[in-house]
């Protein structure tokens, strides 16, 4: 293919695989059960890249989520694919016109942000009422969501998501040192992807010391992070079901991210829960 000329795919690791193999295993069972119900279902991905990727173990081409999702017996009315990066989303674009002519016409592609575009996609397209139902894969590298967009998705009530929760990215910009109230830039990310500041009270205990009251961060604050995040999609959100987050870790051991899931479907939450658990022994914590 000349666009892999063009575009060096993404490298990544057994967790990455992992992954997409749950969302794979979740979408074969979502769209089977919608189509015999006879739902409008969708599918939005809010960072779709290049729709494939390069294995770091074989260095073999793998799917990513996108061609998961196009590859179903029971393919979804409508695809969403977004992201930033051009050269990918027309790699993908490529890929869709090569490998899968028929379902050309169902695809819409955004060289966007997500968080200005699934709101609309969600208003617009997304409507419980009508028997559309939509799942939406937020996989994001680091902290570019807002919270808004998982708010919205929630409070449709017609929307799953898969959400990946990047503590290295908190640990390594965020929660190593406490932030003050001030912040501006990419210091403002944690916010909101939080969707406000009341993350800095997470973990965090004021302690006396010669120099005055010190912020001292206490131990894994990112698991205390993790649970109250659980709670914001139930509470805020409005979730009926969110499962308890998948660990994934890297090859050293070390905790990379968490995988949610959140749902208004008691099938769709059992559904996951049961995918969930043959990987626990493994990546969980």
């Amino acid at each position: 293919m000349d666009s892999l000329k063009e575009l060096e795919l993404e490298r990544i690791g057994n967790w990455s695989k992992i992954k997409i193999e749950i969302i794979k295993k979740y979408a074969k069972a979502y769209t089977t059960i919608l189509k015999k119900q006879e739902f409008k279902f969708k599918y939005i991905d809010a960072f779709s890249g290049a729709g494939e990727h390069i294995s770091k173990e074989t260095g073999e081409i793998t799917p990513g989520s996108p061609l998961v999702a196009l590859d179903v017996t029971y393919p979804f009315r409508e695809y969403y694919f977004i992201d930033l990066n051009y050269s990918k989303l027309k790699h993908l674009e490529i890929i869709i016109k090569e490998r899968y002519p028929k379902l050309e016409e169902r695809v819409k592609l955004f060289n966007r942000d997500c968080n200005e575009v699934i709101p609309k996609i969600i208003e617009e397209h997304v409507s419980y009422n009508k028997f559309e139902r939509a799942l939406c894969i937020l996989d994001l590298y680091g902290l570019q969501l807002n919270w808004n967009v998982v708010e919205k998705a929630g409070k449709n009530k017609a929307v799953e998501i898969f959400l990946n929760f990047s503590i290295m990215d908190m640990n390594r910009n965020y929660l190593r040192k406490y932030i003050e109230k001030k912040e501006s830039g990419e210091k403002n990310r944690m916010s909101k992807f939080w969707g406000n500041n009341s993350w800095k009270k997470i973990g965090w205990e004021d302690k006396q010391s010669l120099f005055g009251i010190e912020k001292i961060r206490q131990q894994k604050v990112w698991v205390k992070i993790v649970k109250e995040y659980k709670k914001k999609l139930k509470k805020v959100a409005q979730f009926d079901y969110v499962l308890e987050p998948l660990l994934m870790k890297n090859k050293n051991n070390a905790p990379l991210y968490y995988l949610f899931f959140a749902s208004h479907n008691p099938i769709g939450y059992k559904i996951a829960k049961d995918i969930f658990s043959k990987y626990k022994n493994n990546y969980g914590s």
